[in-house]
């Protein structure tokens, strides 16, 4: 049994840029088939429900993007993945202020040719925010360990095929309910353990509610304290998970971007970050997008 949903592609929108926007793509429980170019994604209609976990197939044609649902949903759920896959694809997100920066800029004009500039995300701000501190002070291959032993582990699974079993991401509910030594032990969190445990305990019992991160009236300066009190998230941490809420002025330097800049504009050679912050100073409230375009355009876009 199997069910098939659709969106309308919105004006300025590339399917392939999105998904290739970084690396979340590969992080269950996404799952890209990059030659038919599909990207699977286990949702959760239900987060109250462990039963309720279901596989899609997101893919696009000239006009939309296309949901093929793996098993049998009602209407709700069915509602609740359109809402998801519109989140997850950004296809609300105005970037047309963005594009007009980067059209007036001729080494960044191909941002607004490709449709590039939105950053795929997680249907929620908790598996952002769970992912995003699994990328602290670690290598990529860890990252990806870490966050496919958590899904494996406490995620719901699929019910439709039996001989092809997926998985969720967990709740908060899940997660909480587990020791740190579990996170030590079966998820290779290191000393992230104490921090993943401590976050899902806050998510659960109402106390913290990242959720509220999105729409919210705060500027960008004071979201950024209040993610900050996470225990996990520093300087890094923060600009990355505003990007995923719609604020992209903060560059999130690390060291992959930092010498990105150094071989892109200084011919190698090291400067302070005062130096990258008035590179990208003039694009204002969207120069963390920027910076974050011209530093991958080579890894991600192959240009």
């Amino acid at each position: 049994m199997s069910q098939n949903l659709s969106l309308p592609l919105p004006k300025n929108f590339s399917f392939k840029q999105t998904v290739y926007s970084h690396g979340w793509c590969n992080l269950r429980p996404f799952e890209l088939d990059e030659e038919k170019f599909v990207l699977e994604r286990v949702f959760l209609p239900d987060n109250s429900d462990a039963n309720s976990a279901v596989s899609a197939s997101l893919s696009y044609d000239k006009e939309n993007i296309n949901i093929h649902i793996h098993g049998k949903t009602d209407k709700k759920a069915r509602e609740k993945i359109l809402k998801d896959t519109r989140h997850i694809l950004r296809l609300d997100d105005d970037l047309s202020e963005f594009y007009s920066l980067a059209k007036s800029d001729k080494e960044l004009a191909w941002i607004a040719a490709r449709k590039a500039g939105r950053i795929m995300r997680s249907p929620t701000v908790f598996e952002d925010l769970v992912k995003t501190i699994c990328t602290t002070n670690c290598n990529w291959s860890m990252t990806k360990l870490m966050t496919k032993n958590l899904v494996e582990k406490l995620g719901a699974k699929t019910a439709a095929d039996k001989t092809v079993v997926k998985y969720a991401f967990p709740t908060p509910e899940a997660m909480a309910k587990k020791p740190v030594d579990f996170y030590n032990k079966e998820i290779k969190a290191g000393y992230r353990s104490a921090y993943l445990k401590e976050l899902a305990e806050k998510v659960y019992e109402g106390t913290l509610d990242p959720e509220s991160w999105l729409g919210t009236d705060l500027p960008a300066a004071e979201l950024k304290k209040e993610m900050k009190n996470v225990k996990g998230v520093g300087d890094y941490a923060a600009d990355n998970l505003l990007k995923l809420v719609g604020h992209y002025d903060g560059l999130a330097l690390d060291s992959f971007l930092r010498s990105q800049f150094y071989l892109t504009h200084r011919k190698a050679k090291k400067c302070s970050d005062k130096i990258i912050e008035k590179h990208y100073k003039r694009f204002g409230k969207w120069r963390g997008l920027v910076m974050w375009c011209d530093m991958t355009k080579e890894h991600i876009f192959g240009l």
